[in-house]
Parts: C-alpha cells; structure tokens; sequence
C-alpha cells in the first residue's frame, strides 16, 4: 500500500505563495491517481486538484489559475502550488491516493490512501 506523508503548510498572507509536498512511502505513486483535498473547520472535504497517472491534472473551479498540481517522479513527490492565496483558501489540506490504475475522481469517498493533513491558514 502507499502511505501519503504531506509537508509545507503554515501561515502566509493574502495574495502570497505556498508550496503543498506529499511524498510516498511503502510504495511509489506510480499508477496511483492522486489527489489533493481541504477541510475548513465545519465542513466536509473538498477536492482541490488532481493528477492521474498519466501525468493527466483536474482542478476544483476555485483554485483553478492559481494552483498547480505536479509530480517529482524521482523523488516521488506530488506538489500543490499555491499562488495568489486568498482567506477562504484556509483549512487543513489532505493528500490522498486512490487505488492503481483508477481515474480521478472528485469525491473524497473514492481515495483509499490519506496523509496525516497539514495546516494551511491565510491571513487578510
């Protein structure tokens, strides 16, 4: 199985940058569709991006032109970019996989593999 492990979160300000990192560990995330979720306090998860295995990427209508999704194949490592950050982009922020060879879905429910979460707050 593969064990997503995220790092990067803390405080920026409106309109600054921040880079999400979720490196694998058991496995590599080859073949493994992943995805990146957010859960503000209150609320359930809600997708923010993703990116298949053939490299394809889906972006919630929210973040889409300010966020980026990648992959570090070497180092095996999924990136959430995050420019021009806003107040209601605040919430912990999950890394998950769904199982091999799936396609991308947008629904929390359809990932199998979480990471532990990191906290992402922006301040106005």
């Amino acid at each position: 199985q593969v064990q997503p492990v995220e790092s990067g979160g803390g405080l920026v300000q409106a309109g600054g940058s921040l880079r999400l990192s979720c490196a694998a560990s058991g496995r590599t995330f080859s073949n493994y569709p992943v995805g990146w979720f957010r859960q503000a306090p209150g609320k359930e998860h809600e997708f923010v991006a993703a990116i298949t295995w053939t490299a394809g990427t889906h972006y919630a209508d929210s973040v889409k032109g300010r966020f980026t999704i990648s992959t570090d194949n070497a180092k095996n490592t999924v990136y959430l970019q995050m420019n021009v950050v806003k107040p209601e982009d605040t919430a912990v922020y999950y890394c998950a996989a769904r199982s091999a060879y799936l396609g991308v879905s947008y629904s929390a429910k359809e990932y199998s593999y979480w990471g532990q979460g990191t906290q992402v707050t922006v301040s106005s």
